[in-house]
């Protein structure tokens, strides 16, 4: 990368934590001192960082900075050849870009409006008490990531797009090799995509013979105003993004939410005290999430200025939203989980045109499992101490890797 990003010697990225729920010491110092920081990437590509909010914000709302992560000269994400989820068949099937984005995000977005996530509510809740009372009969402890964080989302997903809950860990294996960036070879990765493709294109195939009430059914025969509708390809891999997107992330930050108000018992009584607080509780547990994984990649295929520092044309850029919402200057008490903060203007969804399109979904499954938890399990706590939970390592998204807790 040209040498007039921050010339000193690059850090590896993702940048390790050293705590499962605390963020690196070295954010808050780029933060401060180099807002534009060279980085290695796992493929040991170059890249440049950014961690203050001002400017993550500035570049998930510029178009000029995309996704096409695939462009010549891009820095590739992971040492694979596929990059991964940043660039594989599913990205490479639907417009990342321009008009053709907008009719896709346009077209899908009428299934995650807040009203119809108002309307699952209650499914998610019913869903939410089954799986507690499962975990329950099993006693304690428990892993509440295996029994709750894990189950509801992938239910809720499958339910969505009318796939059977039964296949979950083909999904999940299918989703762990788009979203590792070390773990699998080349030909683990190619196999199991090939397969995800094969049964996603068969689901199509079987939706469009025989439509149910499901988000597959309804965008086969749905058209744009122009009368036109979605290709095969396009469903397939709108299906397979759903899947990976649906339930990794939010399953990963059930178990994250519920750690950081365990962490601190101050925290959880606060919610047994006044409910009312559930909602901003889970704004302020996305801001705070010190382990969210890779972040945002962009490439820019123009001369662009971020901070006072010039990115030359052909630099890939990773926007950390996790850093950035630990910014002092755009948040008071930055470093404090405020349960009530009111207004949250985080960035764990992105911003501007590529903002998560599920992000009305995951506030409802997110305050839901909370708001049942909270009901059913009032003496939650911690089974083991705050400093024996493990990070995933080396996923795109991030989260523990189990979640022991007792009652």
């Amino acid at each position: 990368m040209a040498g007039n990003v921050d010339s000193e010697r690059a850090l590896s990225y993702p940048i390790p934590g050293t705590a499962a729920l605390e963020p690196p010491a070295e954010w808050a110092q780029l933060r401060q001192e180099c807002p534009v920081a060279r980085v290695t990437l796992p493929s040991g590509d170059g890249a440049a960082l950014l961690t203050r909010y001002a400017d993550v914000k500035q570049v998930l709302s510029d178009p000029r900075f995309t996704r096409q992560l695939n462009a010549d000269g891009a820095a590739r994400i992971s040492a694979n050849e596929s990059g991964g989820v940043f660039n594989s068949s599913m990205a490479d099937s639907l417009p990342q870009t321009g008009d053709g984005h907008q009719r896709w995000r346009r077209m899908v977005a009428k299934w995650f409006t807040a009203r119809r996530m108002t309307a699952l509510r209650p499914e998610i809740e019913a869903m939410a008490d089954r799986l507690i009372d499962d975990m329950v009969a099993r006693g304690a402890p428990a892993d509440l990531k295996a029994d709750l964080g894990f189950p509801l989302p992938v239910w809720v997903i499958c339910n969505m797009l009318g796939v059977a809950d039964s296949d979950r860990d083909k999904f999940a294996y299918w989703s762990d090799t788009l979203l590792n960036l070390t773990r699998y070879r080349q030909e683990e990765i190619d196999a199991a995509q090939a397969e995800f493709v094969a049964y996603m294109a068969a689901h199509v195939a079987a939706k469009r013979a025989d439509p149910g009430a499901d988000l597959l059914s309804e965008l086969i025969t749905a058209t744009d105003a122009e009368g036109r509708g979605l290709t095969d390809g396009q469903l397939v891999a709108t299906g397979q993004g759903l899947l990976v997107a649906g339930h990794e992330t939010t399953a990963n930050m059930i178990s994250k939410m519920v750690a950081m108000l365990l962490s601190d018992r101050r925290r959880w009584e606060q919610l047994l005290a006044d409910r009312t607080l559930v909602r901003t509780a889970v704004e302020e547990a996305l801001r705070f999430d010190a382990n969210p994984g890779f972040g945002m990649p962009r490439y820019i295929s123009e001369e662009a200025e971020v901070s006072g520092t010039k990115l030359p044309a052909g630099t890939t850029v990773v926007c950390s939203m996790a850093a950035a919402n630990r910014d002092a200057t755009a948040f008071d008490g930055a470093d404090e989980m405020d349960l009530g903060r009111n207004p949250n203007p985080h960035l764990a969804f992105g911003a501007g045109a590529h903002s998560c399109l599920g992000q009305a979904l995951a506030r409802t499954e997110l305050q839901a499992v909370l708001d049942v938890l909270l009901r059913r399990l009032p003496t939650l706590e911690l089974a083991v101490a705050v400093e024996d939970l493990n990070r995933v390592e080396g996923l795109a998204v991030g989260g523990l890797r189990e979640l022991p807790v007792r009652w």
